[in-house]
C-alpha cells in the first residue's frame, strides 16, 4: 500500500484519460485533418489505425522491456514522449511526419497503460484492488467517450490548433501533477524477463486472453457499427443518435464503478453472468432496434455491460499472472486491441452479407462461444488459487 493512495489514483486516472485522448480524440478530427493536410479521409483515417496497430504491436513487448526500471522515471518518460509527438503534431505541415509522430506515441501507450493498472493495484490491498483499477478505467472511458467530442467542438468553434494543443495541455498538467506527487516507485521485484514469459506457459493465461479477447469482439463487433445500425435500423435523427452515443459513454463510466465492486465480492459469477446479460440485450436490440425508445433502453443497458466488460477483461488476464503484472497488463492491451480488430471485421462481413440488423449476430455468436471458454478458464483458475495458497 501506498500513502495518498486516492491521489495516486486520481492523478493515474487523469494521466490514462490524456493518453487515451491522445489516441482516440484523432477520430473527432479525421475530416479536418484530411482537409488541412490535403489527403482523402480515408488516408485521414490511418492516423487512428497506425495508432491501434503500434499499441497491439508493442502491448506484450515495451511493458516487459522497461518492467525493471523505477516506474515513476517510465511515466515521466512516456509522458514526455506524447508531449513531444503533440507539439509536433501542431507544428508540422507534413502529413507523413504526423503519422510519424502517431507511431512513436503509440509504441509507448501500453508501458503508460500497463503501468497505471499495476500501480493503482499496489497503492492498496489486494482486496481493494479491482476497486483501484475500476477508477483508472474511469480515465479510459472518459478519455475514449468524452475526448472525442471536446476536441471536434474546439475544431469546429476555434480550429484545428487549438483542437491539437488540448492533447499536449492535458499531458503536460498530467506530467507536472506526476512530478510533483507521485513517490518514486521502484519495479515491484526484480523478476527476469524469463520468469515473467514463464507465465505464457500456463494454459490458464492463454484461457484467459482467448476469453479477454471474444469479450471485446462481443462489445466493439457491435459497438463500431452502432451509429450505422441506430441510422439505418432505428432510423433515429442525428440529435438522437448524439445523445444515444453520449448515454452509452457516461454509463460505460457507471459501468467501471459497479464491476469494482463485483469484482472485490463475486468476480468468477461475474465473469460468466457477463456473457449471458449481453446475449440478452443484443436478442433485445434485434427485436426492438427499430423504435427509438427502447432502444435508448437498451443502450444505457448496455453501455453499463460494456464498463463492466472492460474490468473484467483486464482481471481476466492479470488475476491469471498476478506475478508479472506489466507483461499482463500490456498482453491485456494487445487482446483488447485484437478481439476489437477480429469484432469489427466479422461485423462487418454480417452488414456487407446480411444487412444492418444482423450485426448483432456476431455479439451473440462471441459470448455463445466464450461461455464455454470461461467455464473451462474456471476449472483451470480454482486449481491455479489452490497451488498459490
Amino acid at each position: 500500500m501506498m500513502k495518498n493512495n486516492k491521489l495516486i489514483v486520481l492523478i493515474l486516472t487523469i494521466g490514462v484519460f490524456g493518453i487515451l485522448n491522445t489516441e482516440m480524440g484523432f477520430i473527432g478530427l479525421i475530416p479536418q485533418l484530411a482537409k488541412h493536410f490535403n489527403v482523402n479521409v480515408s488516408t485521414a483515417g490511418w492516423l487512428v489505425s497506425i495508432f491501434a496497430i503500434g499499441i497491439a504491436i508493442s502491448g506484450p513487448i515495451m511493458p516487459l522491456l522497461l518492467s525493471k526500471l523505477e516506474r515513476k522515471r517510465v511515466m515521466l518518460l512516456v509522458l514526455i514522449i506524447f508531449i513531444i509527438s503533440n507539439i509536433v503534431s501542431i507544428i508540422t505541415t507534413s502529413f507523413t511526419v504526423l503519422l510519424i509522430a502517431r507511431i512513436i506515441p503509440a509504441i509507448f501507450h501500453p508501458v503508460y497503460i500497463a503501468l497505471a493498472f499495476s500501480v493503482a493495484s499496489d497503492s492498496v490491498n489486494t482486496k481493494e484492488s479491482p476497486k483501484a483499477v475500476a477508477r483508472v478505467f474511469i480515465g479510459v472511458s472518459a478519455g475514449m467517450v468524452v475526448g472525442v467530442p471536446i476536441v471536434n467542438f474546439l475544431a469546429n468553434q476555434f480550429n484545428l490548433y487549438v483542437a491539437l494543443s488540448f492533447f499536449a495541455i492535458v499531458n503536460i498538467f498530467v506530467l507536472l501533477l506526476t512530478i510533483i506527487f507521485i513517490p518514486k516507485m521502484p519495479a515491484k521485484k526484480a523478476i527476469t524477463y524469463g520468469d515473467q514469459l514463464r507465465v505464457l506457459k500456463r494454459p490458464l493465461s492463454w484461457l484467459s486472453i482467448i476469453v479477454s479477447i471474444l469479450f471485446n469482439a462481443a462489445i466493439f463487433g457491435v459497438y463500431s457499427y452502432f451509429t450505422d445500425f441506430l441510422n439505418i435500423v432505428t432510423e433515429a435523427q442525428e440529435n438522437l443518435v448524439s445523445v444515444m452515443l453520449f448515454l452509452y459513454g457516461l454509463f460505460n463510466i457507471l459501468g467501471n464503478i459497479i464491476a469494482g465492486k463485483l469484482l472485490t465480492s463475486i468476480p468468477q459469477k461475474a465473469i460468466l453472468m457477463l456473457p449471458l446479460a449481453l446475449i440478452i440485450i443484443y436478442i433485445a436490440m434485434f427485436g426492438l432496434g427499430a423504435f427509438s425508445i427502447p432502444m435508448i433502453i437498451i443502450t444505457i443497458a448496455w453501455g453499463t455491460l460494456a464498463g463492466i466488460s472492460a474490468n473484467i477483461t483486464q482481471y481476466v488476464i492479470t488475476s491469471a499472472a498476478p506475478d508479472a503484472p506489466d507483461l499482463s497488463n500490456g498482453i491485456f492491451l494487445s487482446a483488447v486491441n485484437s478481439g476489437t480488430t477480429i469484432g469489427t471485421f466479422i461485423g462487418g462481413v454480417f452488414i456487407a452479407t446480411l444487412g444492418s440488423s444482423f450485426v448483432i449476430l456476431i455479439g451473440i455468436f462471441a459470448c455463445i462461444v466464450n461461455i464455454a471458454f470461461i467455464s473451462l478458464r474456471k476449472r483451470y483458475f480454482e486449481h491455479f488459487e489452490n497451488n498459490l495458497s
